[in-house]
């Protein structure tokens, strides 16, 4: 791949030599939404995670990563940071949040590292796809190997 095609997220992975492998996707029909990406990847939706940003009662924020087809719970998500209640953060909030956009959040590399936790659905697969940080492009990387990398933990989260 071009070295000017490579995503932020990219570029951290290669960095901390965290093995990957990468996916562009067309998004020009503006379909976006994380199934229609699994579907334009040929992927299965249990597999493809999306990232959703969260603000806890304490107003601390939490990132929680969880399969395409599914929902967060707030519930389950609020008990597994410890906070009372989460709920998520206005669309118009996650630029300024993560430093991504709507459809390109990704669970590396934002603004500020924050406390993050992925379904432990992922722990059935030797690999979960999540944003490479823009819309258009993914990555593919070894659950484990993500946690590791920023400091997150698993937890049943999804619905």
């Amino acid at each position: 791949m071009a070295k000017d095609n490579k995503t932020n997220v990219m570029r951290i992975l290669d960095r901390a030599k965290i093995p990957y492998k990468y996916y562009f996707y067309d998004h020009e029909d503006g379909k976006i939404d994380g199934v229609s990406v699994a579907h334009k990847l040929g992927q299965n939706v249990e597999q493809v995670f999306k990232t959703l940003v969260t603000r806890g009662a304490s107003r601390n924020f939490y990132v929680f990563v969880v399969p395409v087809a599914k929902e967060l719970n707030l519930k389950a998500a609020a008990k597994s940071v410890g906070e009372k209640s989460v709920e998520m953060i206005h669309v118009d909030e996650i630029n300024k949040v993560t430093g991504y956009i709507r459809g390109g959040c990704s669970p590396i590399g934002m603004k500020k590292q924050f406390q993050t936790v992925i379904d432990s659905s992922c722990e059935q697969f030797p690999s979960i796809i999540v944003s490479a940080g823009k819309i258009g492009a993914q990555i593919e990387v070894e659950p484990h190997a993500l946690l590791n990398f920023i400091g997150g933990k698993t937890a049943e989260i999804a619905q």
